[in-house]
């Protein structure tokens, strides 16, 4: 199959799955809101290299070890709502803090691991790349065109998460939930747990 076509074919179902708000969305719209746009970035690079990371690991039979062994899939997906969970719950009874966007190095670590974790406990990804993949990527396929849509995963995920950083910490946005960001917090934990909760009941399906 020509590569373009490829390219075309796993893209035109990557790209508006990726703008589909879920976990990933809203860990940088939270990030954004209440630590400004520095932080919000941080979060978007650490998506960006996860989804990365599972676009790699897909192509490698990651999701062929997943439906053969379905005890590795039950776990993968407990332990991934389980920090859902946990997370949520930190959001909602985290204390209200004053909005700092100097974003210090240990705060740019801490949006990075947040961006990060957020989408590597989230087991959906690993179905999404399946599924993209599933439809051109055979054993025929280019080396370099695996390499390729690996980076453009990378690329396509970070412009668009960017943009939705900017424009969730722009001035103009900021003024009008200046007030009400420690809701907004809370409410990105109790999405984090709704999630996490539809993972646990989902637990013992099989992942494909």
């Amino acid at each position: 199959m020509d590569p373009v076509v490829i390219l075309i074919s796993v893209f035109g179902i990557f790209i508006p799955a990726l703008m589909l708000p879920g976990p990933d969305f809203v860990g940088v719209v939270r990030s954004s809101v209440t630590m400004g746009t520095k932080a919000g970035l941080w979060t978007t690079l650490g998506v960006s290299i996860c989804l990365a990371l599972y676009a790699a690991l897909s192509l490698l039979g990651l999701s062929a070890v997943l439906a053969q062994y379905q005890w590795l899939a039950w776990l993968v997906r407990v332990l991934g709502a389980s920090y859902l969970i946990y997370l949520g719950l930190r959001l909602i009874f985290s204390k209200s803090t004053a909005l700092d966007v100097s974003v210090p190095g240990n705060m740019g670590g801490h949006a990075f691991r947040f961006g990060f974790f957020v989408t590597l406990t989230n087991p959906k990804a690993v179905v999404l790349f399946t599924s993209v993949f599933a439809t051109s990527v055979t054993a025929d396929t280019p080396q370099w065109l695996l390499i390729l849509m690996i980076g453009l995963v990378f690329a396509a995920a970070l412009i668009w998460y960017s943009l939705v950083s900017l424009f969730m910490s722009s001035t103009p946005v900021m003024r009008r939930i200046s007030q009400v960001r420690h809701w907004i917090e809370r409410a990105a934990g109790a999405v984090f747990i709704a999630i996490g909760g539809r993972i646990l009941s989902d637990a013992r399906q099989p992942i494909f």
